[in-house]
């Protein structure tokens, strides 16, 4: 428990995207998710954003012997933020932080597009994690679903996309319907 641990919101909820151990529900206060553009790469990433009043679930998990160098490197664009008086977790660790995309490097413009490949990754970690109700929750703190979404679930863009059951590609589709969310094909 004496290593630091790393709040995710996103692909990290999905444990089969990671092996960091001691992975656990916990909730991220004074946040919610966003879609933001940069101009580092022409899609979208998912990332937090300071919200008061608001919350998020997600997962932390450990980072052993204090080893931050792979997971930087997974969310490159990202800064780490500290997190921990914001957590609330059974047995909190001391040590928590956050990824987001830092405020100075969003952008208000572009044809940038969230994958769909991505989407499913996250989707099916809320869906594992939290149920039903926790994929719900995740489309209702998270902003930006104006974006359009690239259908790449033939082709995968994403690097760590996974294979989803057709329940959960109808769970996906439902939402994404709900929102009358833009979808494109590859």
């Amino acid at each position: 428990m004496n290593d630091p641990h790393f709040f995710g919101y996103g692909s990290l909820v999905n444990t089969d995207t990671h092996s960091y151990p001691h992975a656990r529900p916990a909730t991220l206060h004074g946040w919610r998710r966003a879609w933001v553009r940069t101009d580092l790469r022409d899609i979208v990433f998912l990332t937090g954003v300071p919200a008061p009043g608001h919350s998020i679930a997600g997962l932390i998990a450990a980072v052993p012997n204090n080893d931050w160098a792979a997971l930087d490197l997974r969310e490159s664009g990202y800064a780490r933020v500290p997190a921990t008086d914001a957590v609330t977790v059974d047995q909190a660790p001391h040590d928590i932080a956050v990824y987001a995309v830092p405020p100075e490097d969003m952008r208000s413009s572009g044809d940038h597009r969230i994958l769909l490949s991505y989407l499913d990754v996250v989707v099916q970690g809320y869906l594992r994690v939290f149920g039903t109700q926790g994929v719900a929750d995740f489309f209702d703190t998270t902003d930006g679903w104006s974006t359009p979404i690239l259908n790449d679930r033939a082709s995968p863009l994403y690097p760590r996309a996974q294979l989803l059951s057709a329940s959960e590609t109808a769970l996906v589709d439902h939402h994404l319907h709900g929102l009358s969310a833009q979808v494109q094909n590859l």
